[in-house]
């Protein structure tokens, strides 16, 4: 099995993209300030998330104290960037994104 299939697991779900996007914005965030950012969930089920994040190594955790900290990991994304997108290529596809952001804008 491929060492990114986790990974493409993981980012499958659009509650796990949040839960990056949340970290992305403000890194080192315990258990609790994550389930009052998802109020329709769970302790439980953010906890769940967390645990197929981890798995994929999308998040790693410290423990401080009676605290567990979470913080993104951007190796394996990056890691799926570099294996699909050779830097030839990069300048076409920011090309392309900018396009679809200024049509999408207006």
């Amino acid at each position: 099995m491929d060492d990114l299939d986790d990974v493409f697991r993981a980012l499958a779900d659009p509650t796990r993209r949040r839960l990056l996007d949340r970290l992305r914005d403000a890194d080192g965030q315990t258990l609790a300030a994550l389930v009052d950012e998802h109020e329709e969930m769970t302790r439980f089920g953010v906890m769940k998330h967390l645990r197929v994040l981890e798995a994929a190594h999308l998040v790693v955790t410290e423990k401080v104290g009676r605290e567990k900290f979470h913080y993104l990991n951007p190796v394996p994304i990056r890691e799926i960037h570099d294996r699909w997108i050779s830097r030839f290529a990069e300048p076409h596809v920011a090309g392309l994104l900018a396009l679809r952001q200024h049509v999408e804008g207006a």
